[in-house]
């Protein structure tokens, strides 16, 4: 379990998906996960905050007719003192601001950069909201506190090092830790001690061509299989099927509505 005050800059700190079917997504995500939905008013555009067992743990939004045009999609977003600060700094170090910093009220301040390999990551600058109230921890490839709860953010890059720099450069990442750095996995964490929280992985290898780089969110289930069962069941697809790792096992599905995300949990 964990609180707002265990977000340092630099951490995932929210994630929230961008649907074509608010409506849906409420009744697949609650199905699978067992999360409860509550709608803001007008004045946050119907925001959507997803709960488990009364613990934020995600967001919503539907698509506007004048939004700009992107697939439905999970967005991760990392802490940040100074949410304006952050997007001129990833600006100044190659990256771009796709949304530019905005307030919302008093929760907080939001905006959404490329980085300098091309993937979409938000920033969160935390005002009475400090992000999740509850995550799932991995530790040594157990899963513990995770049924449910975002566990592990992940960015598949094909720009390794100059993605490390801008991060370390723009989110101020401190203690990166490399797990593995030869030609067939290379692989570093967000951070060195735990709860390590995600990590960068080198994807030039397997990534297919044309397909962007990008953050990923893990949700954690007691049993892997079954929720992977569930997401067909409800309408959604698998795209990566299960798999064991030294880290748990994993799976990568897509939602009804074309959202991608991943399941983990530990090894059978």
């Amino acid at each position: 379990m964990t609180d707002n005050a265990t977000h340092k800059p630099g951490d995932p700190t929210w994630v929230d998906l961008y649907t074509a079917d608010p409506d849906r997504a409420i009744a697949f995500y609650g199905e699978l996960f067992g999360w409860t939905a509550e709608r803001a008013g007008e004045e946050f555009g119907g925001y959507i905050t997803f709960r488990k067992d009364g613990k934020a743990v995600a967001g919503a939004m539907g698509k506007t007719a004048d939004g700009v045009e992107s697939p439905d999609q999970w967005t991760v977003y990392l802490a940040a003192a100074d949410a304006k600060a952050t997007a001129d700094a990833a600006v100044a170090h190659g990256g771009t601001v796709v949304v530019p910093p905005m307030d919302v009220g008093d929760v907080g301040a939001m905006a959404v950069l490329g980085d300098v390999g091309g993937a979409g990551v938000g920033i969160w600058q935390a005002g009475t909201f400090g992000g999740f109230e509850t995550l799932g921890l991995v530790t040594g490839g157990k899963w513990s506190n995770h049924a449910g709860a975002p566990s592990w953010f992940e960015l598949h890059t094909r720009d390794y090092e100059a993605s490390l720099a801008f991060y370390r450069d723009v989110f101020g990442w401190q203690d990166p830790f490399t797990i593995a750095d030869t030609p067939e996995f290379r692989y570093t964490t967000i951070h060195s001690t735990s709860p390590m929280l995600g990590g960068v992985m080198d994807a030039s290898a397997f990534m297919p061509e044309g397909a962007p780089a990008g953050w990923k969110v893990y949700f954690g289930a007691d049993d892997v299989d079954a929720a992977a069962a569930k997401v067909v069941e409800l309408g959604g697809a698998v795209l990566v099927p299960a798999m064991d790792s030294p880290y748990g096992r994993m799976v990568g599905v897509v939602d009804p509505t074309g959202a991608r995300f991943s399941i983990g949990g530990e090894t059978a």
